[in-house]
């Protein structure tokens, strides 16, 4: 008879190590700003979807508040995406005025123009016109003007930004075999979605840490998914700074009489076990029966997860060393009928439900850290995604110096 080791993912990645995690990380103002300079200004991030930006001329803007700017991703009418900062190269006012975290609209001509003076700017950052431009002196050059560019990519529809003047890697090659594992699902395909965001007073890694686990499931959510979920992790797997691994159901549990409507009416909720008919060959490849979602990091703050018919999002973005943007996004197929509609609407109360009672949990933890009366963490075995990220912290920090 084969018994699983207890402590069998430290010793899958002996590298990692078995020790303490300090506190300091997470409280610290200095770490924190070597965090922004030394990671968060030099890594790929996701901004947008394809999908959110689908026509010629439509535009996405995208506050970074971590750098103290916001980013412009535009769909020229060549139909390739652009990133361009959002600021004008007059007198550094905002070119779109911003709404919130993420502003959306759309130009039929494909032009942007600053309401401060009206200069205009083409989709391809270029400077387009200037009101009165004869009044400008002989310095002025207007073909060097144009809009500052960000290097821009995108994978699988997710568009990515890259702060640093030149990235180390392209996105592909920063990906690397994450972006195969994760890869040749029809994220396109659902695009039926809820989305949530607050600001918790907590660090960026105390946020991302509270969903990077499942050893929490049976405690925190006894009252949305009450014994719904494996506490263990299967198939852990490590693609340089990224992390993924399966998240399994407890196949004993039936679904309460509502849910068990709902889950015939529509595919909306990670607790029914679904068929796996679009997963990518390399997701659940030990074949478990009770698989439920693959929970991956795509580094530094990006969660995605993936299920049979559902895809859904975690961010983690940094406002200070005690303060985090958290946005979550959940994707479905668009419901059909009134029944359909109802069961999603099921699930997403469930989900908002669920997702509430992690981020409950966040502040307390930050506030108890920031006290010093501990100053060091303790992770078990099933918590190796977490320690993963802080090893991989780590290592960038200290090649960075």
């Amino acid at each position: 008879m084969n018994t699983v080791s207890q402590h069998r993912w430290a010793e899958k990645y002996p590298h990692l190590g078995q020790g303490l995690i300090p506190t300091e990380s997470c409280v610290s103002e200095d770490h924190y700003r070597r965090e922004i300079e030394q990671i968060f200004k030099t890594s790929w991030l996701y901004v947008a979807r394809e999908e959110e930006i689908a026509e010629p001329g439509s535009y996405k803007v995208k506050r970074l508040a971590f750098a103290d700017c916001s980013v412009i991703l535009m769909r020229g009418k060549d139909g390739t995406v652009r990133g361009f900062y959002n600021i004008c190269s007059h007198r550094g006012n905002t070119v779109v005025t911003e709404t919130g975290e993420e502003t959306f609209g759309h130009s039929k001509a494909a032009v942007l123009s600053c309401r401060f003076h009206g200069w205009v700017y083409g989709a391809d950052g270029g400077l387009i016109q200037v009101p009165e431009e004869e009044r400008f002196y002989d310095c002025f050059e207007k073909a060097e003007n144009g809009l500052t560019a960000v290097h821009t990519e995108v994978w699988e529809g997710f568009v990515f930004v890259n702060l640093a003047p030149k990235p180390a890697q392209n996105l592909g090659d920063f990906l690397g075999d994450y972006g195969a594992h994760m890869g040749g699902f029809p994220y396109s395909d659902l695009t039926h979605s809820y989305k949530y965001h607050t600001t918790l007073d907590c660090n960026w890694k105390i946020a991302h840490d509270s969903f990077a686990e499942a050893y929490h499931v049976t405690t925190i959510h006894a009252g949305s998914f009450p014994n719904v979920f494996s506490t263990g992790l299967s198939d852990v797997q490590l693609f340089g700074p990224h992390r993924t691994c399966g998240v399994c159901l407890n196949m004993t549990v039936a679904p309460t009489p509502v849910a068990a409507i709902a889950q015939k009416h529509a595919r909306g909720s990670l607790v029914a076990k679904g068929e796996g008919t679009m997963l990518p060959p390399s997701i659940n490849p030990s074949g478990r029966g009770d698989f439920a979602f693959e929970l991956s990091v795509a580094f530094p703050n990006l969660l995605l997860h993936i299920s049979e018919g559902i895809w859904f999002t975690h961010q983690f973005w940094p406002l200070a060393h005690n303060k985090t943007l958290w946005e979550g996004k959940y994707y479905v197929r668009a419901p059909r009928t009134n029944s359909e509609r109802w069961a999603l609407e099921h699930a997403q109360l469930l989900q908002r439900n669920a997702w509430l009672e992690d981020t409950q949990t966040m502040e307390n933890t930050h506030r108890a850290m920031a006290s010093g009366a501990k100053r060091y963490i303790n992770l078990q075995d099933e918590e190796i995604l977490i320690r993963h990220a802080y090893h991989v912290i780590e290592q960038r920090m200290n090649a960075a110096e």
